[in-house]
């Protein structure tokens, strides 16, 4: 019988796009609760690398969920089915020796541990942006929060379902203390040695 997922394999290598690009690939992905600045910070920090001629590509919950994961609902099997999904189309960039920047609420660690599997541990960088809720709550930019406290919205993290904070992640951003550029700042000291 033939095996129908047997991995093809290619002449270029993600060792020759790194070489061409002049930097290593990896995934820094951004956890924390929705309004918590993940999104402005990711942003920033992609706009100061590529000043630096990193070649990246951001991949944020709200765009992919317009296209490859159009279908998915926020049921917890869908939001865990869209962090796999993500990871894998991460997991590609890092294949093409691209940066990818990742911000994603991910609320449970078991599922941040899968897509630091499926991108490989040494391709890994977590970002926690952590901010309190009532500061995500008083910011509530697309107004979700205030729809998850009238009912609204079911399941959502932070108020009807649960956020699993880091244990020990790669970067911790204080936001109630560190201004996007110093987060950025930090994050592209703490990269340095691995690009």
């Amino acid at each position: 019988m033939t095996n129908l997922n047997k991995k093809q394999e290619y002449t270029i290598t993600r060792n020759d796009r790194e070489k061409m690009n002049q930097h290593r690939s990896f995934l820094i992905w951004f956890t924390g609760l929705s309004g918590s600045g993940k999104s402005t910070i990711a942003n920033l920090l992609e706009k100061k690398l590529h000043e630096q001629k990193i070649h990246t590509y951001s991949l944020d919950g709200d765009n992919l969920r317009r296209g490859l994961n159009k279908a998915l609902t926020f049921s917890e099997a869908d939001r865990n089915e869209n962090l796999r999904r993500t990871a894998e189309v991460a997991k590609l960039f890092i294949d093409a020796g691209t940066v990818v920047i990742a911000a994603f609420i991910s609320p449970y660690i078991d599922m941040r541990e899968q897509i630091k599997e499926i991108v490989g541990k040494e391709n890994y960088m977590e970002v926690f942006v952590n901010t309190p809720l009532e500061v995500c709550e008083q910011r509530d930019v697309k107004g979700l929060y205030k729809k998850a406290r009238c009912g609204e919205l079911k399941n959502f993290t932070g108020i009807s379902s649960p956020y699993e904070t880091p244990i020990n992640p790669f970067i911790e951003i204080d936001t109630v203390n560190e201004s996007p550029e110093q987060a950025v700042q930090k994050i592209l000291f703490m990269i340095k040695n691995k690009l």
